[in-house]
């Protein structure tokens, strides 16, 4: 299936979830990291069970602090 990752289309495996897409993009903290879904942010309950579909478009967002 295509999905558009990070402004980039890609091929991935069909039947690929959220979780094993944070895996599989080599996100080292995924618990700090927020996921948007089609222009909506999702759960963090629902990134488990989330199938992605052909045509998906997904965003990470990561947080970062610093500053003085």
């Amino acid at each position: 299936m295509k999905l558009c990752l990070i402004g980039e289309e890609s091929d991935f495996t069909d039947g690929l979830t959220i979780s094993e897409l944070l895996v599989e993009q080599g996100v080292k903290t995924p618990e700090m990291v927020s996921v948007e879904l089609n222009g909506q942010i999702l759960k963090r309950s629902a990134i488990e069970d989330t199938v992605l579909k052909d045509g998906d478009k997904v965003e990470f967002l990561f947080f970062a602090g610093g500053g003085s």
